[in-house]
């Protein structure tokens, strides 16, 4: 059962909001880092934008390198495609983690963790070995998810007053991680001789650093152990809540087929692979400004239902130019993939947001769409390999592109409605 929705939309501001609070239910309430002057405030904005940055070369670097991969290591071709889905099967699993981990170590610490745990995990990838290979990867993945699900709520708490600037830095960060390694990662191998190991393990450095900069805010840190305060009855049985979730995911679906295989797509229609690797690091960028200024669009309209199916369609269509359109226009497609792609993901997260009635609402339908959704959306790299080793080409994933673009839209139209999922959160009895 549903409600009308009472969120006054148009005094909405979309980019302080954008941001869900994973442990806002926690009590006692998590405080805002103290910082003791101008230099301080900078060098805490600073180590949570570069942290947003490592948390996506994981996704694009492999994808860059997955052809020489399989040569070298001798990857099957489902080998090939455990190894773009196994990062995003981690983010579903581990998602929910997150905010218990903060709880009971502290945001700070449990971010240390994650940073120096996917410095590890980024560097066994670099080991010539198989199993390390799918070890490391696994290990990175479940990093990135109690970082996804913990940085957004930092930025908010630490910069209340300016969130839509962080969040800018923030967004651009994320992508800006993905593009480089999409666009990088073989000049890297080229830099280094031929060495696939050195580029895949390189992108352990940006990791290693940041940690020495987020260092001397763990150090500041209060360690007061905090439960969670509340809890929410009858989200998973809330209809509107499962159409947001799958919104999520298919769209996620979409997003990890460009970040698992794009590269492949391209060097298999004839382009080099650093050519291709710019493609996908332009369609990347591209995503972080749409990102950027879709909710502020959103929030304008009477609901969100149109909004949603259209950049689905635009996203799907872009990726079909991209599989058959002729290759002088590729560098046009990419744009548009960006633009839809960018656009779904800023979408989704603003969905969450304005279907939930207060932040404790909001902080339990973000975990549930993203365990459940991201746990979907990694069918989508896994099939999109499956049918590349069946048919012998990747044509036949124009199928699986119009299909989770077709599931995104409808359940995207449905989630848009101006209505709120009809649950409360209550507070635990202490």
């Amino acid at each position: 059962m549903t409600t009308p929705s009472t969120n006054a939309i148009t005094e909405l501001d979309a980019a302080d909001e954008l941001l869900v609070d994973a442990e806002a239910g926690s009590l006692p309430p998590p405080q805002a880092t103290a910082v003791r002057g101008a230099a301080d405030r900078f060098l805490l904005g600073a180590s949570l934008v570069l942290i947003a940055f490592n948390l996506r070369p994981v996704f694009s670097s492999a994808s860059a390198l997955l052809p020489e991969i399989r040569a070298e290591l001798g990857l099957s071709a489902l080998g090939a495609s455990l190894l773009t889905t196994l990062p995003v099967v981690c983010l579903g699993a581990f998602s929910r983690l997150a905010p218990r981990l903060a709880q009971r170590l502290g945001t700070e610490r449990t971010l240390l963790g994650v940073i120096l745990f996917l410095a590890l995990g980024t560097g066994l990838r670099g080991l010539s070995s198989v199993p390390l290979l799918f070890i490391g990867t696994a290990l990175a993945g479940a990093c990135i998810a109690v970082g996804n699900v913990l940085l957004p709520g930092l930025v908010k708490r630490d910069f209340a007053g300016r969130a839509a600037l962080m969040t800018g830095f923030y967004t651009m960060a994320l992508c800006a991680g993905a593009a480089s390694a999409a666009g990088l990662t073989l000049p890297i191998e080229h830099a280094l001789g031929g060495s696939l190991d050195g580029a895949l393990a390189a992108w352990a450095l940006p990791a290693l650093a940041v940690s020495l900069l987020w260092l001397p805010q763990v150090l500041r840190s209060g360690r007061q152990a905090r439960r969670n305060g509340f809890h929410v009855k009858g989200l998973w049985r809330d209809r509107l809540a499962w159409q947001v979730t799958l919104f999520m995911g298919l769209q996620s679906a979409l997003a990890y087929c460009v970040f698992g295989w794009l590269v492949p797509i391209l060097r298999e229609r004839g382009l080099d692979g650093v050519t291709a690797g710019a493609i996908v690091s332009l369609s990347v960028m591209v995503q972080a400004t749409s990102c950027l200024i879709v909710p502020h669009i959103a929030v304008r309209g009477k609901d969100q239902r149109l909004i949603n199916a259209s950049l689905c369609g635009v996203a799907v269509t872009a990726l079909l130019g991209l599989l058959f359109a002729p290759l002088s226009t590729v560098w046009l497609w990419a744009v548009l993939q960006g633009i839809g792609q960018g656009g779904l993901i800023a979408a989704a997260m603003t969905t969450i947001v304005l279907r939930s009635r207060d932040p404790d609402v909001a902080a339990h339908l973000s975990g549930m769409a993203q365990c459940v959704g991201y746990l979907l959306a990694a069918i989508g790299p896994l099939i999109v390999g499956l049918i590349r080793d069946w048919t012998g080409s990747f044509s036949w994933c124009a199928a699986l592109f119009v299909a989770l673009g077709l599931g995104a839209a409808i359940n995207g139209w449905k989630a848009g409605r101006s209505v709120e999922i009809n649950v409360h959160a209550v507070e635990k009895a202490s």
